[in-house]
């Protein structure tokens, strides 16, 4: 188990040791230490009102980071994931469920770590980053899968 991770999910399928497995490889691949982490699985209505609350944005999305930290290889922060859009990207991508929650937390991590998707050159630098390290790890987030 990583210490200072915190994993909150309201889909009961979600396998959080695995996720404390992910987070602990993506640790060791970026030589990070963790002051706090908090990743919480929650559904698109409540992922929309944080947006709007918090960010000022109006829309839905399928994921928000806020990052604490000053420092990059000092993790402090949460992410913020919806279950919802999670299993609608997976049907619109052609994917399933578990590789786009695993999609998703990297991605987190990736905002963590001062990677930002702000314009399309960035964003192809996340996506390539994101592909690269969801095809290195292949963990099993569903309970039963």
């Amino acid at each position: 188990m990583v210490k200072n991770l915190h994993v909150y999910s309201e889909d009961p399928s979600i396998n959080k040791r695995e996720i404390h497995s992910l987070i602990s490889s993506l640790k060791s691949e970026f030589s990070l230490s963790i002051s706090f982490l908090s990743i919480n699985f929650i559904s698109s209505k409540e992922l929309k009102a944080i947006n709007k609350k918090y960010l000022n944005h109006d829309y839905v999305t399928d994921i928000i980071s806020f990052n604490y930290s000053s420092k990059v290889k000092l993790i402090d922060g949460e992410i913020l994931i919806s279950y919802d859009d999670a299993r609608e990207n997976a049907k619109k991508y052609k994917s399933n469920y578990n590789k786009e929650i695993c999609r998703l937390i990297i991605h987190g991590v990736l905002h963590l770590l001062n990677y930002d998707d702000n314009n399309k050159k960035n964003k192809a630098i996340m996506k390539q980053m994101e592909n690269k390290l969801i095809n290195s790890y292949n963990f099993t987030l569903l309970v039963g899968k």
